[in-house]
Protein backbone atom coordinates (compact mmCIF):
# COMPACT_ATOMS: atom_id res chain seq x y z
CA UNK A 1 0.00 0.00 0.00
CA UNK A 2 1.47 3.70 -0.69
CA UNK A 3 1.68 6.19 1.36
CA UNK A 4 -0.92 8.27 -0.47
CA UNK A 5 -3.42 5.35 -0.53
CA UNK A 6 -2.97 4.53 3.74
CA UNK A 7 -2.80 8.60 4.27
CA UNK A 8 -5.95 8.60 2.23
CA UNK A 9 -7.99 5.32 4.23
CA UNK A 10 -6.57 6.67 7.86
CA UNK A 11 -6.79 10.55 7.54
CA UNK A 12 -8.68 11.23 4.64
CA UNK A 13 -12.16 11.86 7.11
CA UNK A 14 -9.98 13.67 9.39
CA UNK A 15 -9.30 15.92 6.46
CA UNK A 16 -12.44 16.73 4.88
CA UNK A 17 -14.20 17.17 8.18
CA UNK A 18 -11.51 19.81 9.05
CA UNK A 19 -11.84 21.83 5.82
CA UNK A 20 -15.76 21.72 5.90
CA UNK A 21 -15.34 22.99 9.46
CA UNK A 22 -13.51 25.87 8.02
CA UNK A 23 -15.31 26.45 4.84
CA UNK A 24 -18.87 25.37 5.69
CA UNK A 25 -19.35 23.82 2.15
CA UNK A 26 -18.86 19.88 1.86
CA UNK A 27 -18.49 19.98 -1.79
CA UNK A 28 -15.35 22.44 -1.72
CA UNK A 29 -13.84 20.21 1.24
CA UNK A 30 -14.26 17.59 -0.99
CA UNK A 31 -13.03 18.93 -4.24
CA UNK A 32 -10.13 20.74 -2.46
CA UNK A 33 -9.08 17.45 -0.68
CA UNK A 34 -8.90 15.32 -4.43
CA UNK A 35 -6.95 18.50 -5.74
CA UNK A 36 -4.70 17.96 -2.69
CA UNK A 37 -4.15 13.89 -3.28
CA UNK A 38 -3.40 14.30 -7.07
CA UNK A 39 -0.70 16.74 -6.13
CA UNK A 40 0.43 14.33 -3.53
CA UNK A 41 1.19 11.89 -6.37
CA UNK A 42 3.19 14.24 -8.39
CA UNK A 43 5.23 15.44 -5.32
CA UNK A 44 5.42 12.59 -2.79
CA UNK A 45 7.23 10.11 -5.21
CA UNK A 46 10.50 12.30 -5.21
CA UNK A 47 10.26 13.84 -0.98
CA UNK A 48 7.54 12.26 0.91
CA UNK A 49 6.37 14.50 3.82
CA UNK A 50 6.78 13.99 7.39
CA UNK A 51 3.35 14.47 8.08
CA UNK A 52 1.37 13.38 5.36
CA UNK A 53 -2.46 14.41 6.11
CA UNK A 54 -1.17 18.05 7.81
CA UNK A 55 0.37 18.53 3.84
CA UNK A 56 -2.59 17.32 2.65
CA UNK A 57 -4.95 19.08 4.26
CA UNK A 58 -2.27 22.44 3.84
CA UNK A 59 -2.48 21.99 0.26
CA UNK A 60 -6.32 21.12 0.33
CA UNK A 61 -7.14 24.51 2.13
CA UNK A 62 -4.93 27.02 0.17
CA UNK A 63 -6.70 25.49 -3.24
CA UNK A 64 -9.75 26.42 -1.52
CA UNK A 65 -8.56 29.64 -0.36
CA UNK A 66 -7.66 30.75 -4.20
CA UNK A 67 -10.91 29.06 -5.56
CA UNK A 68 -12.78 31.49 -3.40
CA UNK A 69 -10.78 34.79 -4.67
CA UNK A 70 -10.83 33.35 -7.91
CA UNK A 71 -14.19 34.00 -8.09
CA UNK A 72 -13.80 37.47 -6.51
CA UNK A 73 -15.83 36.47 -3.25
CA UNK A 74 -13.00 36.79 -0.88
CA UNK A 75 -13.95 39.96 0.17
CA UNK A 76 -17.59 39.47 1.37
CA UNK A 77 -16.86 35.65 2.43
CA UNK A 78 -14.07 34.61 4.83
CA UNK A 79 -13.47 31.07 6.04
CA UNK A 80 -12.46 30.24 10.05
CA UNK A 81 -8.65 31.24 10.72
CA UNK A 82 -6.68 28.46 10.89
CA UNK A 83 -6.45 27.15 14.34
CA UNK A 84 -3.43 27.93 16.42
CA UNK A 85 -0.47 25.74 17.89
CA UNK A 86 -2.16 24.18 20.76
CA UNK A 87 -0.84 25.38 24.05
CA UNK A 88 0.47 23.19 26.85
CA UNK A 89 -3.34 24.30 28.67
CA UNK A 90 -5.22 23.58 25.15
CA UNK A 91 -3.84 20.00 25.45
CA UNK A 92 -5.08 19.85 28.75
CA UNK A 93 -8.22 21.32 28.54
CA UNK A 94 -8.62 18.50 25.55
CA UNK A 95 -8.42 15.63 28.21
CA UNK A 96 -11.66 16.66 29.41
CA UNK A 97 -13.33 16.42 25.85
CA UNK A 98 -16.63 14.32 25.78
CA UNK A 99 -15.46 12.45 23.29
CA UNK A 100 -12.28 11.41 23.52
CA UNK A 101 -11.94 9.14 20.04
CA UNK A 102 -11.16 11.51 17.26
CA UNK A 103 -13.07 9.35 14.03
CA UNK A 104 -16.14 9.36 17.08
CA UNK A 105 -15.80 12.82 17.37
CA UNK A 106 -16.25 13.86 13.69
CA UNK A 107 -19.11 10.76 13.24
CA UNK A 108 -20.86 12.83 15.74
CA UNK A 109 -20.54 15.88 14.23
CA UNK A 110 -21.42 14.97 10.78
CA UNK A 111 -24.73 13.14 12.15
CA UNK A 112 -25.91 16.96 12.53
CA UNK A 113 -29.88 17.10 12.77
CA UNK A 114 -30.64 19.48 10.26
CA UNK A 115 -29.17 16.44 7.92
CA UNK A 116 -32.60 14.48 6.61
CA UNK A 117 -32.85 11.14 8.67
CA UNK A 118 -32.21 9.27 6.02
CA UNK A 119 -29.24 11.22 4.62
CA UNK A 120 -27.52 11.40 7.91
CA UNK A 121 -25.20 7.82 8.16
CA UNK A 122 -25.00 7.83 4.31
CA UNK A 123 -23.53 11.58 4.20
CA UNK A 124 -20.93 10.16 7.44
CA UNK A 125 -20.40 7.02 5.70
CA UNK A 126 -19.06 8.93 2.88
CA UNK A 127 -16.71 11.65 4.40
CA UNK A 128 -15.84 10.07 7.38
CA UNK A 129 -14.76 6.70 6.86
CA UNK A 130 -13.88 7.17 3.17
CA UNK A 131 -16.57 4.79 1.26
CA UNK A 132 -17.20 5.18 -1.90
CA UNK A 133 -20.94 6.53 -3.14
CA UNK A 134 -21.08 3.11 -4.45
CA UNK A 135 -20.07 1.61 -1.25
CA UNK A 136 -22.83 3.09 0.72
CA UNK A 137 -25.49 3.08 -1.93
CA UNK A 138 -24.98 -0.82 -1.75
CA UNK A 139 -25.04 -1.01 2.14
CA UNK A 140 -27.90 0.29 1.88
CA UNK A 141 -30.06 -1.52 -0.91
CA UNK A 142 -30.25 1.71 -3.00
CA UNK A 143 -29.39 2.68 -6.25
CA UNK A 144 -26.85 5.03 -6.60
CA UNK A 145 -28.07 7.87 -8.57
CA UNK A 146 -30.61 7.80 -5.71
CA UNK A 147 -27.90 8.16 -3.19
CA UNK A 148 -25.88 10.28 -5.29
CA UNK A 149 -29.04 12.62 -4.71
CA UNK A 150 -29.26 11.99 -1.34
CA UNK A 151 -25.71 13.39 -0.36
CA UNK A 152 -25.93 16.06 -3.17
CA UNK A 153 -29.31 16.89 -1.08
CA UNK A 154 -27.43 16.68 2.22
CA UNK A 155 -24.55 18.77 1.39
CA UNK A 156 -27.00 21.88 0.07
CA UNK A 157 -28.95 21.82 3.38
CA UNK A 158 -25.49 22.22 5.24
CA UNK A 159 -24.08 24.64 3.14
CA UNK A 160 -27.45 27.04 2.60
CA UNK A 161 -28.11 26.53 6.47
CA UNK A 162 -24.70 27.14 7.96
CA UNK A 163 -24.60 24.15 9.70
CA UNK A 164 -22.01 24.46 12.26
CA UNK A 165 -19.45 21.42 12.19
CA UNK A 166 -18.98 22.09 15.57
CA UNK A 167 -19.01 18.93 18.55
CA UNK A 168 -22.22 18.26 20.43
CA UNK A 169 -22.54 18.42 24.35
CA UNK A 170 -23.66 14.90 26.22
CA UNK A 171 -27.21 16.50 25.71
CA UNK A 172 -27.42 16.78 21.99
CA UNK A 173 -26.14 13.70 21.56
CA UNK A 174 -29.42 11.59 21.58
CA UNK A 175 -31.07 13.45 18.59
CA UNK A 176 -27.60 12.24 16.90
CA UNK A 177 -27.59 8.61 18.00
CA UNK A 178 -29.66 6.85 15.88
CA UNK A 179 -27.35 7.63 12.70
CA UNK A 180 -24.03 7.11 14.79
CA UNK A 181 -25.18 3.98 15.42
CA UNK A 182 -25.99 3.01 12.00
CA UNK A 183 -22.60 4.42 10.74
CA UNK A 184 -21.06 2.22 12.99
CA UNK A 185 -22.92 -0.55 11.81
CA UNK A 186 -22.46 0.08 8.15
CA UNK A 187 -18.76 0.46 8.74
CA UNK A 188 -18.37 -2.38 10.21
CA UNK A 189 -20.44 -4.48 7.78
CA UNK A 190 -17.74 -3.47 5.47
CA UNK A 191 -15.08 -5.19 7.45
CA UNK A 192 -17.33 -8.36 8.20
CA UNK A 193 -18.16 -8.87 4.82
CA UNK A 194 -14.25 -9.61 4.00
CA UNK A 195 -13.20 -12.66 6.04
CA UNK A 196 -9.84 -12.49 4.61
CA UNK A 197 -9.36 -8.40 5.94
CA UNK A 198 -7.63 -8.17 2.84
CA UNK A 199 -9.84 -5.00 1.27
CA UNK A 200 -9.41 -1.82 1.57
CA UNK A 201 -12.06 -1.22 4.90
CA UNK A 202 -10.22 -4.17 7.06
CA UNK A 203 -8.72 -1.78 9.34
CA UNK A 204 -12.84 -1.23 10.20
CA UNK A 205 -12.95 -4.22 12.24
CA UNK A 206 -10.13 -3.27 15.07
CA UNK A 207 -11.27 0.42 14.44
CA UNK A 208 -15.19 -0.65 15.51
CA UNK A 209 -14.49 -2.91 18.12
CA UNK A 210 -12.50 0.23 19.85
CA UNK A 211 -15.36 2.68 18.84
CA UNK A 212 -18.42 0.54 20.26
CA UNK A 213 -16.54 0.00 23.24
CA UNK A 214 -15.68 3.38 24.16
CA UNK A 215 -19.30 4.73 23.23
CA UNK A 216 -20.86 1.96 25.70
CA UNK A 217 -18.60 3.55 27.96
CA UNK A 218 -19.55 7.08 27.14
CA UNK A 219 -23.41 6.31 27.33
CA UNK A 220 -23.60 2.82 29.21
CA UNK A 221 -27.47 3.71 30.20
CA UNK A 222 -28.36 3.29 26.47
CA UNK A 223 -29.79 -0.45 25.62
CA UNK A 224 -28.95 -0.36 21.54
CA UNK A 225 -25.54 1.08 22.19
CA UNK A 226 -24.84 -2.10 24.52
CA UNK A 227 -26.36 -4.06 21.86
CA UNK A 228 -24.02 -2.50 19.19
CA UNK A 229 -21.54 -3.43 20.64
CA UNK A 230 -22.25 -6.53 21.97
CA UNK A 231 -23.18 -7.45 18.35
CA UNK A 232 -19.16 -6.40 16.84
CA UNK A 233 -18.13 -8.25 19.65
CA UNK A 234 -19.90 -11.76 18.48
CA UNK A 235 -18.82 -11.51 15.17
CA UNK A 236 -15.10 -10.73 15.65
CA UNK A 237 -15.15 -13.45 18.15
CA UNK A 238 -16.00 -15.58 15.70
CA UNK A 239 -13.28 -14.31 12.92
CA UNK A 240 -10.68 -16.83 13.79
CA UNK A 241 -12.72 -19.56 12.36
CA UNK A 242 -14.05 -17.61 9.44
CA UNK A 243 -11.61 -19.10 6.76
CA UNK A 244 -10.77 -22.41 5.72
CA UNK A 245 -7.41 -24.08 4.79
CA UNK A 246 -7.62 -22.92 0.89
CA UNK A 247 -8.50 -19.42 2.17
CA UNK A 248 -12.30 -19.50 1.72
CA UNK A 249 -14.97 -18.39 3.60
CA UNK A 250 -16.44 -20.79 6.34
CA UNK A 251 -20.28 -20.37 6.71
CA UNK A 252 -20.94 -19.72 10.23
CA UNK A 253 -23.05 -22.77 11.05
CA UNK A 254 -20.07 -24.94 9.49
CA UNK A 255 -17.53 -22.93 11.74
CA UNK A 256 -15.33 -24.81 14.22
CA UNK A 257 -16.73 -23.52 17.83
CA UNK A 258 -13.42 -24.08 19.54
CA UNK A 259 -11.47 -21.29 17.13
CA UNK A 260 -13.95 -18.81 18.33
CA UNK A 261 -12.60 -16.01 20.46
CA UNK A 262 -14.15 -17.03 23.94
CA UNK A 263 -13.44 -13.61 25.94
CA UNK A 264 -15.01 -11.85 23.05
CA UNK A 265 -17.89 -14.05 23.40
CA UNK A 266 -18.28 -13.40 27.12
CA UNK A 267 -17.96 -9.60 27.02
CA UNK A 268 -21.13 -9.64 24.39
CA UNK A 269 -22.59 -11.45 26.55
CA UNK A 270 -21.84 -9.43 29.54
CA UNK A 271 -23.26 -6.52 27.12
CA UNK A 272 -26.06 -7.76 25.85
CA UNK A 273 -27.48 -8.64 29.65
CA UNK A 274 -27.01 -5.02 30.73
CA UNK A 275 -29.19 -3.58 27.84
CA UNK A 276 -31.53 -6.18 28.60
CA UNK A 277 -31.32 -5.65 32.00
CA UNK A 278 -31.44 -1.57 30.97
CA UNK A 279 -34.69 -2.19 28.79
CA UNK A 280 -36.33 -4.05 31.47
CA UNK A 281 -35.89 -1.40 34.17
CA UNK A 282 -37.42 1.14 31.88
CA UNK A 283 -40.01 -1.19 30.85
CA UNK A 284 -39.48 -0.49 26.97
CA UNK A 285 -39.26 -3.61 24.20
CA UNK A 286 -36.00 -4.50 22.73
CA UNK A 287 -34.33 -2.31 20.11
CA UNK A 288 -33.65 -3.30 16.72
CA UNK A 289 -29.77 -3.92 17.74
CA UNK A 290 -30.82 -5.76 21.26
CA UNK A 291 -32.68 -8.09 18.94
CA UNK A 292 -29.90 -8.55 15.93
CA UNK A 293 -27.21 -9.26 19.27
CA UNK A 294 -29.68 -11.40 21.01
CA UNK A 295 -30.04 -13.48 17.38
CA UNK A 296 -26.03 -13.88 17.47
CA UNK A 297 -26.65 -14.56 21.25
CA UNK A 298 -28.21 -17.73 19.83
CA UNK A 299 -25.48 -18.75 17.45
CA UNK A 300 -22.98 -18.45 20.50
CA UNK A 301 -25.02 -20.44 22.53
CA UNK A 302 -23.69 -23.73 19.84
CA UNK A 303 -20.65 -22.91 21.95
CA UNK A 304 -22.09 -25.07 24.97
CA UNK A 305 -24.95 -26.53 23.88
CA UNK A 306 -23.33 -28.40 20.08
CA UNK A 307 -26.68 -27.40 18.09
CA UNK A 308 -28.49 -24.21 16.86
CA UNK A 309 -31.98 -22.83 18.01
CA UNK A 310 -33.00 -22.07 14.34
CA UNK A 311 -36.40 -21.53 16.07
CA UNK A 312 -35.63 -19.34 18.44
CA UNK A 313 -33.77 -17.27 15.63
CA UNK A 314 -37.06 -17.35 13.09
CA UNK A 315 -39.16 -15.68 16.53
CA UNK A 316 -36.38 -13.36 16.76
CA UNK A 317 -36.23 -12.13 13.24
CA UNK A 318 -40.10 -11.90 13.50
CA UNK A 319 -39.73 -9.45 16.07
CA UNK A 320 -37.28 -7.80 14.12
CA UNK A 321 -39.47 -7.50 11.27
CA UNK A 322 -41.65 -5.25 12.82
CA UNK A 323 -39.20 -2.90 13.03
CA UNK A 324 -36.72 -3.30 9.89
CA UNK A 325 -38.85 -4.68 7.72
CA UNK A 326 -36.10 -4.38 5.34
CA UNK A 327 -34.51 -6.86 2.36
CA UNK A 328 -31.64 -7.86 5.07
CA UNK A 329 -34.28 -8.91 7.71
CA UNK A 330 -36.31 -10.72 5.10
CA UNK A 331 -32.97 -12.82 3.48
CA UNK A 332 -31.91 -13.36 7.08
CA UNK A 333 -35.11 -14.79 7.97
CA UNK A 334 -35.59 -16.63 5.30
CA UNK A 335 -32.13 -18.45 5.69
CA UNK A 336 -33.61 -19.39 9.46
CA UNK A 337 -36.82 -20.89 8.15
CA UNK A 338 -34.84 -23.27 5.65
CA UNK A 339 -34.00 -24.86 8.98
CA UNK A 340 -36.76 -24.98 10.63
CA UNK A 341 -39.51 -25.32 7.58
CA UNK A 342 -37.28 -26.36 4.83
CA UNK A 343 -35.89 -25.06 1.55
CA UNK A 344 -38.63 -24.31 -0.66
CA UNK A 345 -40.80 -22.40 2.23
CA UNK A 346 -37.79 -20.34 2.52
CA UNK A 347 -36.76 -20.12 -1.33
CA UNK A 348 -40.78 -18.85 -1.36
CA UNK A 349 -40.00 -15.79 1.47
CA UNK A 350 -36.80 -15.32 -0.73
CA UNK A 351 -38.73 -14.89 -4.00
CA UNK A 352 -41.40 -12.85 -2.71
CA UNK A 353 -39.06 -9.83 -1.76
CA UNK A 354 -36.28 -10.17 -4.38
CA UNK A 355 -32.90 -8.22 -4.51
CA UNK A 356 -30.86 -9.61 -7.55
CA UNK A 357 -28.34 -6.71 -7.45
CA UNK A 358 -27.34 -7.77 -3.59
CA UNK A 359 -25.09 -10.18 -2.99
CA UNK A 360 -26.16 -12.19 -0.10
CA UNK A 361 -29.64 -12.77 -1.34
CA UNK A 362 -28.46 -14.18 -4.69
CA UNK A 363 -25.98 -16.83 -2.75
CA UNK A 364 -28.73 -17.50 0.07
CA UNK A 365 -30.94 -18.22 -3.52
CA UNK A 366 -28.52 -20.06 -4.85
CA UNK A 367 -27.90 -22.33 -1.46
CA UNK A 368 -31.32 -22.96 -1.66
CA UNK A 369 -31.63 -24.28 -5.04
CA UNK A 370 -28.80 -26.37 -4.72
CA UNK A 371 -30.06 -27.79 -1.68
CA UNK A 372 -33.73 -28.88 -3.78
CA UNK A 373 -31.30 -30.92 -6.15
CA UNK A 374 -32.19 -27.94 -9.07
CA UNK A 375 -28.80 -27.68 -9.64
CA UNK A 376 -28.96 -25.66 -13.33
CA UNK A 377 -30.69 -23.18 -11.92
CA UNK A 378 -28.17 -22.82 -8.76
CA UNK A 379 -25.37 -22.72 -11.10
CA UNK A 380 -26.66 -19.56 -13.07
CA UNK A 381 -27.71 -18.30 -9.36
CA UNK A 382 -24.06 -18.88 -8.48
CA UNK A 383 -22.99 -17.27 -11.31
CA UNK A 384 -25.23 -13.90 -10.50
CA UNK A 385 -23.85 -13.79 -7.21
CA UNK A 386 -19.71 -14.18 -8.35
CA UNK A 387 -20.74 -11.23 -11.02
CA UNK A 388 -21.30 -9.11 -8.12
CA UNK A 389 -17.70 -9.07 -6.92
CA UNK A 390 -17.29 -10.69 -3.85
CA UNK A 391 -14.63 -10.09 -1.46
CA UNK A 392 -11.94 -13.20 -2.46
CA UNK A 393 -12.67 -15.41 0.51
CA UNK A 394 -16.45 -15.20 -0.25
CA UNK A 395 -15.72 -15.91 -3.73
CA UNK A 396 -13.59 -18.62 -3.30
CA UNK A 397 -16.36 -20.43 -1.38
CA UNK A 398 -19.26 -19.26 -3.65
CA UNK A 399 -16.83 -21.01 -6.69
CA UNK A 400 -16.66 -24.58 -4.66
CA UNK A 401 -20.79 -24.09 -4.01
CA UNK A 402 -20.88 -23.54 -7.79
CA UNK A 403 -18.41 -26.11 -8.44
CA UNK A 404 -20.64 -28.94 -5.84
CA UNK A 405 -23.86 -27.71 -7.86
CA UNK A 406 -22.57 -28.31 -11.34
CA UNK A 407 -21.57 -31.84 -10.33
CA UNK A 408 -24.27 -33.06 -8.21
Amino acid sequence: MSLLDQTFRQAGGRVISALAASFRDLDVAEEAFAEACTRAVEKWSDAPPADPAAWLYAVARRWALDRYRRRATAAAWRPDDAPPEPTPEDLVMAMDNPIPDERLRLIFVCCHPAVAPEARAALTLRTVCGLTTAEVATAFLLPEPTLAQRLVRAKRKITEAGVPFDIPTPDRWPERMDAVLSTLEVAYAQAHADAALAGPHADFAREILHLTDLLARLVPDDPEVLALAATVRFTEARRPARLAADGAMTPLADQDVRDWNAELCIQAERLLSSAAALAHRNRRPPGPRALQAAIHAVHADRRRLGLIDWRAIVGLYDALLTLRDDPVVHTNRAIAVAEVQGQAAALSLLDAAPQPAWLPWRAARADMLARLGRGREAVAEYDAALALQPSPAEALFLAARRAASVSA
